[in-house]
């Protein structure tokens, strides 16, 4: 490991270590997170799989996406919001996703909070969560440089509870903003760093 906090991949890529070794965190890594996601289901898929994650590890969650879209029929926000008892039921009962009551509520009530949004003057779900982009964005070294939450993680989810979403607390907040490209966090000696276009390297 350098002391930038990044492995050099047998490609000659330098990455954080948990994208470094599993071939299924590396793809991900390389490929999507950070990356700008702006429609309003993609948003709603990356939320509601952040509140899965919470108390659970992100591979645990990539690992079960497959299964999370076909549960979930594909996140969309129309048809999720839809979901009755039988569906709770339905989702309880699937193996290949987390079955988290309060989660699989949430999700259902988020999505039709979602769906309130398209009425709302601020804008729907993915134009009102890049309201919050910040002025700048970190620049860490290392993985202790990392923030967990910032102002505008906060703003956010206070911003959201009032919209009437559920399980979006400021550190769940960060990371989708960190998931989505809102905020930059890749490390500095990264081969990621400053690819998403909505910040300089």
């Amino acid at each position: 490991m350098s002391d930038a906090g990044t492995v050099v991949g047998d490609d000659g890529l330098a990455r954080p270590v948990w994208a470094a070794s599993d071939p299924l965190l590396q793809h991900y890594y390389d490929t999507e997170w950070g990356m700008p996601v702006r429609d309003e289901r993609g948003l709603f898929e990356r939320l509601s799989l952040e509140a899965f994650q919470s108390g659970l590890s992100w591979a645990t969650i990539l690992r079960k996406r497959p299964a999370f879209r076909a549960a979930f029929d594909g996140f969309d926000p129309e048809v999720v919001a839809r979901y009755g008892d039988d569906d709770v039921a339905r989702l309880m009962a699937d193996a290949g996703i987390v079955r988290n009551r309060a989660k699989v509520l949430a999700t259902i009530t988020n999505a039709r909070a979602t769906l309130d949004l398209r009425d709302d003057p601020d804008g729907d779900l993915a134009r009102f969560v890049w309201s919050f982009r910040p002025a700048d964005t970190p620049r860490p070294q290392t993985p202790a440089d990392v923030p967990t939450s910032s102002p505008e993680s906060l703003a956010l989810s206070k911003a959201l509870k009032r919209k009437g979403f559920v399980f979006v607390g400021p550190t769940t907040m960060y990371a989708l903003m960190e998931a989505v490209g809102i905020v930059d966090t890749h490390l500095l000696g990264s081969h990621r760093r400053g690819t998403s276009g909505v910040w300089p390297s």
